[in-house]
């Protein structure tokens, strides 16, 4: 079984790898950034599943319930707790 925990920790530190921060201090990526990103590529094995656990426990947000490659390569996913 996957670490659940583990992965979202490293969901974390790529979004402050490849995220900006907002006028509030909030670290935010783009789903398209963090999907084609080489690095996040090779991590993870369920980046939407990650993401999705993340969600449920309120480390990130983002509108939508589950995100799509290219369809959702805009959609800000935000860091709600460092």
């Amino acid at each position: 079984t996957m670490n659940v925990d583990h992965e979202i920790s490293l969901l974390v530190e790529e979004i402050r790898r490849l995220g900006t921060k907002n006028a509030d201090g909030q670290v935010s990526v783009k789903f398209g950034v963090l999907f084609a990103d080489d690095k996040c590529a090779n991590l993870f094995e369920a980046l939407v599943g990650t993401l999705k656990a993340a969600k449920r426990r309120k480390i990130v947000t983002y509108q939508g319930e589950l995100l799509l490659q290219g369809v959702h390569d805009n959609v800000d996913i935000m860091l709600l707790q460092d």
